[in-house]
């Protein structure tokens, strides 16, 4: 059941505004209340639904021991995201998806233990060795896979599930996650096509208040399910079947009632 106050704040953070009448979705017709000005106005009271609905989900895989891979590299996004998946200890990609990062996740994992490999160089002394232009090449390609795989260094396979901000942009994430049957969470937007996904947050994935504002959400949820392994809580185990199975498209196409209407910011 949607919460009074979480809608208020989501209302506070914008997270209510679509986009343009013209570029919408139609698949997304269940998420939104009404039209005003040009503009599609998401209904809250199932964001906030669909919100919590997640936000259980994704708790129950990190205290399973699972990763949640965050992916938003949307100039708006990407700080907010790398912040707080941080927080979460949680893995990210805020550069460019590397193509293959999920389907061939073995030579990912070769790039990132090349960068182990250099780290060993500098400290066994092996670095000092070669000439000043090999140095400088093996620095350049040092900070290049820093750049784009430093923050899944930690990632040693595959994670238990996808978290992605805007869908329509990361749509190549989208596909390699459905390949290998990965669950996909998202914020996802009047333009975009919430079918592939299985747990839809309807909401504004432009603004940088409306990401930060889902993207806390969503993390502090996590954090709480690393808690809960911590102190040994949760009966998961690392290692079993993900907790969280892809869902039926019927139950992704389910909404709760329509509200009443809601007061734009």
């Amino acid at each position: 059941m949607a919460n009074n106050n979480q809608v208020k704040n989501l209302l506070d953070a914008g997270v209510h505004f679509g986009h343009l009448t013209r570029k919408w979705n139609p698949n997304m017709a269940p998420y939104i209340y009404m039209e005003r000005n040009g503009i599609h106005i998401i209904n809250l009271y199932k964001t906030s639904a669909k919100l919590e609905e997640a936000n259980e989900a994704l708790k129950k895989i990190a205290a399973s021991g699972r990763k949640i891979l965050f992916v938003a590299t949307k100039k708006q996004a990407k700080d907010i995201v790398a912040e707080k998946a941080k927080n979460a200890n949680m893995p990210y990609i805020t550069e460019r998806w590397p193509g293959g990062m999920l389907t061939n996740f073995v030579t990912i994992r070769k790039a990132v233990k090349k960068m182990a490999s250099i780290d060993r160089m500098k400290q066994d002394g092996t670095f000092m060795t070669l000439s000043k232009k090999e140095r400088l090449a093996v620095d350049r390609l040092r900070a290049k896979l820093e750049k784009n795989l430093g923050s899944i260094s930690d990632m040693s396979r595959l994670p238990g599930a996808l978290f992605i901000v805007d869908t329509t942009r990361e749509h190549i994430a989208v596909k390699e996650a459905q390949k290998l049957n990965i669950p996909i969470f998202a914020m996802v937007d009047t333009n975009s096509d919430p079918r592939p996904i299985d747990y839809v947050i309807p909401s504004n994935d432009d603004a940088s208040k409306s990401i930060d504002s889902i993207i806390t959400s969503v993390t502090n949820a996590v954090i709480e399910g690393l808690a809960e392994r911590k102190s040994g809580k949760s009966e998961d185990e690392e290692g079993d079947t993900p907790v969280v199975e892809k869902k039926s498209a019927r139950k992704r196409a389910a909404v709760v009632a329509v509200p009443s209407k809601e007061e734009e910011e």
